[in-house]
């Protein structure tokens, strides 16, 4: 067998280890699915294995279609016909099919997707006379969602409070809902097979005694139902052989539950556990340098990367003046590594933790004319959320605008179907007038000429939408734009809207809305016209997404994946690790985890970079460096520090210090001091709690009346003492 022949010891130990349990720790770089692949080879061609009595499953179709790929060509087409390898919801999918006279539904279910699960419990929620402001169909999914990937039934689900009992009194209509339309969700699919193979011996006993060897890639991205079935599958030969790495653990958002590694120790004492460590992506500097962030790690299995590339570049670890300087760091280097012919435009990629922060990387790219692709997300400005915001901004200011009327006058819900904004646009031709001209008239109730035009039902939430336009139209008029843009979210409650729940989607969502008022608060001093035509001219440049061009991501989406240059940008405390973690051991733990990813995505150049103030010029806030950057060795990095002063040692890149932003002139001597109260143009007025001087400027601690508490730099925050 030639191909053994290529592999490192640790990757032959793998493919080719006796019966039994077996557990691969398989660090990033390390050849998993070559591992993995060839084991099943190796099981057909040397130890007499049929096709048929091989299961192996990933998670994307992707994965399943290349390790398939890789087996015909190891093997051939006849030697492999039979194998059964997919992902798990196309495996249990076909499982269900043949079992189905042990299911509550028919061989012949149809499988929703989310838009058609959500609309059920929609319809549920509306029959139960429940407020769908308090209990959104998105998130009361979302539970029953995560209660199935946990294998709670709906009649098991816990109540400890009161919407705990709203959730399963919907859980138990969605589910017979389901069933009488003989269609499942796709956690059914899981959670079907996994109670089958549990209740049912019989049927159990004929997939666990067919299936000689189980295969399992990602293993640490699985949930306790994928974990629980594949237990089952496994329980009669207990040749099980899973491939993967706690450390890489990122989604426990999605259900995935690092643990099930620890679960299977247990399951399975006498596992064996090989470890593969040779990294063939990356230099050693990058590999130390993840591993200086992961060995900080709690309660995981330590593990050496080691490469035969040889040690390589220090990591450039680069502080900009603000997220400007940090953008335009990013694309003028790239531009410098591409004219030098080190990396072709491809090679390169940007990560950061949230897609709001892809705003300003993108302006920058669109800025220097050059292309970049965006993975997993829209473009910033093509983006639900930010194109909600901008249509009522743009309404507001030109009425006529029946493009963002159309959009916006049902968000959030408010009762005005089709046939309404039908009606709505031929009684407004017929008087030869705008949409939202009968709209600001219906805003007088039923003085209005147009209110008995439409049904009771429907001239309310008309007559209260032009009531708000009415309002904002008014405001428009003397305040500034982020005050209006405020007073938009506010009346429309849109913060509530947008954040369904406490998903990682939902935080997502209203990131990308604070995200467009930073940019608002930009225009604080200019006109609603050149703050609309800025956005038009980004948002009509479209990128070209399948050229030669650097790829923008998160650290999410990046895993998986690997380029010549790497840039993490965001490496601010509350950034990266996300505030929302600072509370939580786990959360920060998955965090350190996905620092990690990201890091080891680097094969050759790896640039760290932060912004000393962020969130919009001229009310900045100062920002604390990623506590993850304590963990990498002092070193491994070369670059600017917070004060200039070159990292040990190393020399400045001077030919970059001119991306930053200008630097403010110093403040010889405290300005501020506690108890002063100050007047802010777009916070208002507040009380200085204190103040301190940093790297030539004052910083002041403020207690605002409107936002709280704000940390900003005295020489960008235009503060007036009253």
């Amino acid at each position: 067998m030639d191909f053994l022949d290529k592999l490192n010891p640790q990757q032959r130990s793998a493919v080719t280890a006796p019966d039994g349990p077996i557990l691969v720790i398989a660090g990033p770089g390390s050849g998993k699915t070559r591992v993995l692949t060839q084991r099943i080879a190796y099981l057909i061609a040397n130890e007499g294995v049929r096709p048929w009595q091989i299961l192996a499953v990933t998670f994307t179709n992707k994965a399943a279609k290349e390790m398939a790929e890789r087996v015909n060509t190891m093997l051939n087409a006849q030697a492999t016909e039979g194998i059964m390898l997919g992902t798990f919801h196309s495996i249990c999918a076909r499982i269900l099919r043949r079992e189905s006279d042990h299911l509550p539904v028919q061989n012949n279910f149809v499988i929703f997707d989310s838009d058609d699960q959500e609309r059920i419990v929609k319809a549920l929620i509306r029959e139960f006379n429940l407020n769908e402001k308090l209990y959104r169909p998105a998130s009361i999914h979302a539970s029953i969602s995560r209660a199935k990937n946990e294998l709670v039934g709906a009649e098991d689900y816990p109540i400890n409070t009161y919407r705990d009992e709203v959730i399963k009194r919907v859980y138990v209509d969605y589910q017979k809902r389901l069933i009488s339309m003989n269609a499942v969700d796709f956690d059914d699919i899981l959670v079907y097979t996994a109670r089958l193979l549990e209740d049912v011996p019989s049927v159990r006993d004929k997939y666990a005694e067919r299936f000689r060897h189980v295969l399992v890639d990602e293993f640490q991205d699985t949930n306790i139902a994928q974990y629980a079935l594949v237990k089952q599958l496994a329980s009669h030969h207990k040749n099980i052989f899973c491939v993967g790495d706690p450390d890489q653990s990122i989604y426990a958002w999605r259900g995935a539950d690092y643990r099930n590694i620890h679960r299977f120790e247990q399951d399975f004492p006498t596992a064996q556990t090989i470890l593969l460590e040779q990294n063939y992506r990356s230099h050693q500097n990058i590999l130390d340098a993840a591993t200086g962030v992961i060995d900080r790690a709690r309660n995981r299995k330590k593990k050496r990367l080691f490469s035969d590339r040889g040690v390589g570049e220090r990591i450039f670890f680069y502080e900009a003046r603000d997220d400007y300087g940090e953008a335009s760091f990013v694309v003028d280097t790239i531009a410098q590594l591409v004219a030098a012919g080190q990396f072709e435009p491809r090679d390169c990629a940007v990560m950061y933790r949230t897609n709001a922060m892809s705003r300003l990387i993108e302006e920058a790219f669109l800025q220097a004319r050059l292309p970049y692709k965006l993975v997993g997300a829209q473009r910033f400005y093509g983006r639900r959320e930010v194109k909600d915001m901008i249509a009522f901004m743009r309404l507001v200011h030109n009425p006529a605008d029946e493009a963002s009327l159309d959009r916006i006058i049902n968000v959030p819900p408010r009762g005005i179907g089709e046939k309404t904004l039908t009606t709505l646009h031929m009684i407004a031709r017929q008087d030869n007038i705008t949409p939202s001209e009968v709209l600001l008239d219906l805003a007088r109730g039923a003085d209005s000429k147009y209110y008995k035009s439409f049904t009771g039902r429907a001239a309310l939430p008309l007559a209260d939408f032009g009531g708000m336009l009415a309002n904002w139209r008014a405001l428009a008029a003397t305040r500034t734009i982020p005050e209006l843009f405020d007073r938009i979210a506010s009346d429309i409650n849109y913060k509530d809207y947008v954040k369904e729940d406490e998903s990682e989607e939902s935080n997502d969502r209203w990131e990308n809305v604070i995200e467009l008022h930073r940019l608002a608060d930009e225009y604080s001093t200019r006109t609603m016209d050149e703050f609309l035509e800025n956005i038009a001219l980004i948002a009509d440049q479209d990128t070209i997404t399948d050229a030669n061009a650097p790829t923008l991501l998160t650290l999410h989406a990046a895993k998986g994946l690997e380029y010549g240059a790497v840039f993490i940008v965001g490496l601010d405390d509350g950034i990266i690790p996300h505030s929302r973690s600072f509370d939580e051991p786990e959360q920060m733990e998955e965090e350190r985890r996905l620092f990690y990813v990201g890091i080891t995505r680097a094969k050759d150049k790896l640039y760290l970079l932060r912004a000393i103030q962020r969130g919009g010029r001229g009310m900045a806030e100062e920002t604390y460096p990623s506590r993850f950057m304590d963990d990498i060795p002092e070193s491994l990095l070369v670059g600017k520090t917070r004060t200039g002063r070159p990292i040990s040692g190393g020399p400045l890149e001077t030919k970059w210090s001119q991306h930053s932003s200008p630097k403010a002139a110093p403040v010889a001597t405290n300005k501020y001091k506690a108890g002063i109260r100050i007047k802010h143009p777009m916070w208002g007025d507040g009380i200085i709690l204190d103040s301190k001087m940093q790297d030539g400027d004052e910083i002041v601690d403020v207690v605002f009346e409107s936002v709280g508490i704000k940390r900003l730099a005295a020489s960008l925050a235009n503060l007036t003492i009253i």
